[in-house]
C-alpha cells in the first residue's frame, strides 16, 4: 500500500515508518496525520511486526542535502483559506489522536530525529517509547513564541521526562536542544552522528523484538500508567500481568528455552 505522505517498510520485524514530505520538512497536514494512523492499525495487527520506528527524510537540494524529521504544522497550507472554529478544533483534535495512537501503540515505538523537530514533531517524539537523535538534529517546543501552545501530550510528558522545572525553561523559553544536548537532559535517550541513527534504531528495535509481544505490551501499557498508580494498584496489577503471561505459550517456551540454554522463539500466543 502506498501513502501519500509518507514511506512504510517491514525489515526483519520491525515496521519503518519514514514522513516523506521533505521539501516542506515533513511539516505537518491532515494527510500526514492520516497516513500515520493508517500505518499504525496495520502495523498494529501484522503480526511480524514487533516493534516500530518513526523517522525522517531527506531533502535533496542542488546546494547540498538537508535532513528533515518534522518542522511542525504546515503554516503554508494552514494560510491557504480561513478555517472555520470547527474546522480549526477538528484539526487539533486531529493531531491529538494521532499522538495518543502513537502513546499506546502495543508495541515499541523508537523516535529516530535525523533533523528539526519542533511543534508537531516534538509531539510525536514525546509519545514514542525511546527517542534516539541524530548529533546535529534539534528539538524545541517554539509555541509561546508564535502566540500558540504546545500539544499533544507534551504538558503530560515533558515533566516526567525531565523534571517540572526544567519543562517549564524549555516551554517558556523555546530553547533549541541539539541531540547530545537532549541527552544530557533526560530528554533523549542517545545522540549519534547522523549515519548512525538508523542503525542505532534499528539495533535496538531488533533487540526489543525478540521479546515475548505480550509480555512487551504488558510492559508497555503499566509503564505508561506506572506514575498514575499507587503501590497496592500497581502490584495488584503486575499480579494480574504475571498471572495471564503464565497462560501463554510463549511463557512456555521462555521456560524450556532457558533450560536449554538457547534463544526463545516468541510467537506471541
Amino acid at each position: 500500500m502506498t501513502y501519500e505522505t509518507l514511506l512504510y517498510e517491514r525489515q526483519d520485524g520491525v515496521g519503518i515508518l519514514r514522513l516523506n514530505r521533505p521539501e516542506r520538512m515533513n511539516a505537518v497536514i491532515e494527510q500526514l496525520y492520516l497516513d500515520i494512523q493508517a500505518v499504525l492499525k496495520k502495523a498494529e495487527k501484522d503480526d511480524q511486526v514487533r516493534a516500530l520506528i518513526l523517522t525522517g527524510s531527506v531533502r535533496h537540494r542542488p546546494e547540498g542535502d538537508k535532513q528533515a524529521f518534522c518542522a511542525g504544522a504546515d503554516l503554508k497550507e494552514h494560510q491557504k483559506g480561513e478555517r472555520t472554529a470547527w474546522q480549526k478544533r477538528e484539526y487539533i483534535l486531529l493531531a491529538h489522536e494521532t499522538t495518543r495512537l502513537l502513546y499506546v501503540f502495543p508495541k515499541p515505538v523508537i523516535v529516530a530525529v535525523n533533523g528539526p523537530a519542533r511543534g508537531a514533531g516534538t509531539e510525536m517524539a514525546l509519545n514514542g517509547d525511546f527517542l534516539l537523535m541524530a548529533d546535529t538534529a534539534t528539538i524545541a517546543f517554539p509555541e509561546t513564541g508564535l502566540g500558540t501552545f504546545v500539544g499533544g501530550g507534551v504538558t503530560s510528558h515533558l515533566g516526567k521526562l525531565i523534571g517540572r522545572q526544567k519543562a517549564k525553561e524549555l516551554v517558556f523559553t523555546g530553547r533549541v536542544l541539539d541531540g547530545k544536548a537532549a541527552v544530557e537532559i533526560g530528554l533523549a535517550l542517545k545522540s549519534v552522528p547522523i549515519e548512525e541513527l538508523l542503525p542505532a534504531a534499528l539495533k535496538l528495535a531488533a533487540t526489543l523484538a525478540q521479546k515475548a509481544p505480550i509480555s512487551m505490551k504488558f510492559a508497555k501499557t503499566i509503564l505508561n500508567q506506572a506514575e498514575s498508580l499507587d503501590l497496592q494498584t500497581a502490584l495488584m496489577i503486575e499480579a494480574e500481568a504475571i498471572l495471564s503471561c503464565m497462560t501463554t505459550e510463549d511463557w512456555r517456551e521462555g521456560i524450556v528455552a532457558f533450560a536449554e540454554k538457547r534463544t526463545p522463539e516468541f510467537h506471541g500466543r
